[in-house]
């Protein structure tokens, strides 16, 4: 155990977020509801994927939150990985801080990222499109005691009440300092190298004004071995709240300097279709950054040589301002804006197996045994040096909406509303191949006997040494109607998409040169009509049902480059979803639960950099997503069960052999147990988060075991100011696969066994 007692506050802030709900973003109580009778906080006002605020139990969509309590169960490492805990959604949080892939309901993983489900903060997208390569939205989010709560969309109206976002919503609401108070925690990984300190504060200033300021800062090494200081930097965020007679203006700001590991596939060998890890490499622990290896020299864009640190991994860097606002202008009219500017950038470096090694004769090229014999196994190591130039966005979503009173005292709410973004895009790969002793413990680089030290060149041919700059514009007017009559709830939404896509892009010579003369003009345009109608009845007040028929689109953007032309001269392909759901709302005692049917349907084309492969499918994915609760005095049982039948319908020619088959990565069962007990001042829990086995491949060559993950927590109050938590992740240290290479070299698995101790004082 380490004595760094200072890493505390990452449990402790996790465990802090509020129950609080937003109107316009606003933080304000929920409608009052007897604990015991509302497990699922049914009469929870949401403002996700609607567009006016409803409560859980009168929409016609699948929504959860997620308080602290939930939260603490899961024990997080990332957001990607708070995200496990709600059903329906599938995050394979096994890349770290960033490169997290995540989708919902058997609409297929794609080649990485979330192409299909829109991450926000605050009602705003985090990237436009969720599946840059190298550069995921879960990369620009950290949990922090500025968040308020989480308002998570499974399909539904997410089609036409946000753009790229045909799955589902997930929405991460900021504090906004309602309450007076704060508090700063200290957080301390008691088996791993990390210390993390967090704050918080809010108070008003005035009987009108009120501010709220929260953050983080960290350092260590992060729960896998880099023998060096991998996590660096953090975060502060804050808003400034003014309310008229009227309505509201609250002008936003975040900062986000932070340095993370970056988990990547590591070598693996597999026979008769299962998994075997390799001597000396534990998927649990192997992250290949070490204290030996030599600077990545790379190009940039002007083609000037630069040097990098490979064990720098994932740096992200924010800075955004923003501005919500909301008038009542008269006649029951109300105009509402919610605007950001972000600039974005950073650097991914992750070291990638290009093969499972051999064993042979080398020499050592660094470490302490350089220059001296290596006889044992040795592995190809691409780093993947990207360098995020820009990934700032502008966006925009403005809506005017009115309620009406019908003779019948029916209530109609009409809201129009136009949303614009402008989203950059400059990235600028590298990949060089080191020759690496296949160790998961500091290793070292080698060489054969007359190689340059670690160095064997560009990787996979000089297929990628790539610079991009692009420019994706949208534009998106939408129109929803909303009745209620008394006990029914209809409501129906139309959103025309256009995506504007202006840029260049180039591959560099042999790997060494950036020639103006071969470089890709992109200019084109597409647009797309999307649709959602939804309805929700409620039977008794504890009893409800509802049904919603939607057509979305995710947008390709910069996966499609260096292929099909795209001056506007060839076709181009969208990726849509077909969604059909239906379900029942019951709470009845300590009981709450939340029973959808779905069936999805989606169209894709798609680009895989590890592989070099594009893909043109069709998928069919059906199945049932239960969500419940149970209380009962100081017990409450967190549950949530999702069935999928998914299947590949049709592909590209050649690729016919899989049609029938389960989607890669997609397993028939998932499922979350999270019981938690408060004996005095004392709270306790655990979770259980579990996948079924699945495919590693469509083809059904490699089989992704089953497996479980069982987290733990204990909360201690001290006093009134000053609490203590002990937070247990992967406490059986479960070897979980979540990613496989094709042809079986490589896997991702989720990290193994970390302990961490945090203490928190409130004021």
């Amino acid at each position: 155990m380490k004595a760094n007692i200072s890493r505390m506050a990452a449990a402790v802030s996790v465990a802090v977020l509020q129950m609080n709900v937003a109107y316009a973003q606003q933080e304000a109580p929920a409608p009052a509801a007897t604990p015991a009778a509302d497990s699922l906080n049914m009469e929870r006002i949401v403002v996700t994927g609607t567009s006016s605020a409803s409560s859980k139990m009168k929409s016609s969509v699948s929504i959860s939150t997620m308080d602290k309590d939930v939260i603490l169960q899961a024990a997080p490492t990332s957001a990607a990985e708070v995200l496990r805990s709600i059903p329906g959604v599938r995050s394979e949080s096994s890349g770290g801080e960033g490169n997290a892939n995540m989708t919902v309901r058997g609409v297929p993983i794609s080649a990485g990222g979330a192409r299909y489900v829109q991450i926000q903060e605050d009602g705003l997208p985090v990237l436009q499109s969720g599946d840059f390569n190298f550069i995921t939205p879960d990369a620009y989010v950290r949990i922090d005691g500025a968040l308020s709560h989480l308002e998570v969309v499974r399909g539904g109206s997410a089609s036409t009440l946000a753009t790229n976002s045909p799955g589902g919503i997930i929405n991460f609401i900021s504090k906004t300092g309602t309450e007076q108070g704060g508090s700063i925690g200290l957080t301390s990984g008691l088996d791993y190298d990390s210390t993390r300190v967090d704050f918080d504060y809010g108070a008003p200033i005035s009987d009108k004004t009120r501010f709220f300021v929260g953050g983080f800062y960290r350092n260590g090494e992060g729960i896998r071995n880099s023998g060096g200081t991998s996590e660096k930097g953090g975060q502060i965020r804050g808003n400034l709240t003014h309310e008229f007679d009227n309505g509201f203006v609250r002008l936003s700001f975040k900062h986000l300097d932070d340095q993370t590991p970056t988990t990547l596939p590591v070598p693996v060998s597999v026979s008769n279709q299962r998994i075997s890890t390799i001597d000396g490499i534990d998927p649990r622990t192997a992250t290949f950054y070490s204290p030996y290896w030599v600077p990545d020299v790379t190009l940039d864009k002007g083609n000037r040589r630069i040097a990098s640190d490979v064990n720098d991994g994932l740096t992200v860097k924010s800075n955004t301002v923003g501005l919500e606002a909301q008038w009542r202008i008269g006649n029951g009219w109300t105009l509402s804006e919610n605007f950001r500017k972000s600039h974005n950038s950073g650097r991914f470096i992750g070291v990638f197996p290009a093969n499972n090694g051999t064993v042979g004769n080398y020499v050592f090229a660094t470490g302490p045994a350089a220059g001296k014999p290596y006889n044992g196994r040795a592995f190809s190591a691409v780093v993947f040096n990207t360098s995020i130039d820009d990934a700032g966005s502008t966006m925009s979503d403005t809506r005017l909406a009115k309620s009406f009173t019908l003779a019948d005292q029916s209530k109609l709410t009409a809201t129009a509303g136009l949303y614009a973004s402008r989203q950059q895009l400059g990235l600028t790969w590298n990949f060089n191949e080191y020759l690496m002793q296949a160790s998961g413990d500091k290793p070292a680089l080698l060489r054969t006997a007359s190689s340059t030290p670690g160095l064997i060149g560009p990787a996979f041919g000089s297929c990628c040494s790539r610079a991009l700059d692009m420019q994706y514009d949208y534009l998106s007017p939408y129109i929803n109607l909303g009745l209620e009559r008394g006990a029914l709830n209809i409501d129906a939404s139309v959103r025309h998409d256009r995506q504007d896509v202006t840029g260049v892009a180039n591959i560099a010579t042999a790997a060494t040169r950036y020639d103006p003369a071969t470089r890709q003009f992109v200019d084109y345009a597409l647009s797309h009509n999307s649709f959602s109608v939804g309805g929700n009845y409620q039977l008794t007040s504890s009893l409800a049902l509802f049904a919603r028929v939607s057509d979305g689109v995710a947008f390709n953007a910069d996966r499609i480059l260096f292929g099909t032309p795209l001056d506007g001269s060839a076709p181009i392909n969208l990726n849509t979803v077909e969604q059909v759901e239906g379900g029942v709302k019951w709470r009845s005692g300590g009981l709450s639960t939340f029973i959808t049917a779905f069936r999805a349907k989606t169209k894709e084309t798609n680009y895989e950099a590890t592989t070099q492969k594009s893909t043109a499918n069709s998928y069919d994915a059906k199945g049932l997503e239960v969500e419940a609760a149970y209380r009962l005095g100081a017990l409450r049982v967190a549950a949530g069960l999702t069935l999928t039948d998914a299947e590949i319908t049709a592909t590209a020619p050649g690729g016919e052999a899989v049609i029938g088959n389960t989607p890669r990565r997609q397993a028939r069962v998932v499922y979350q147990v999270a019981p938690t007990y408060t004996a005095g001042n004392a709270m306790f829990g655990v979770s259980v988060i579990g996948t079924g086995k699945s495919w590693a491949d469509d083809a059904h060559t490699i089989l992704m075991p089953a497996y479980h993950v069982v987290n733990g927590f204990l909360n201690y109050q001290v006093s009134a100011p000053l609490s203590v938590s002990l937070t247990f992740n992967n406490v059986f240290d479960k070897l979980g696969y979540t990613e496989v290479e094709g042809d079986g070299h490589a896997a991702r698995a989720i990290t193994g066994r970390s302990v961490k101790l945090g203490l928190k004082y409130t004021f």
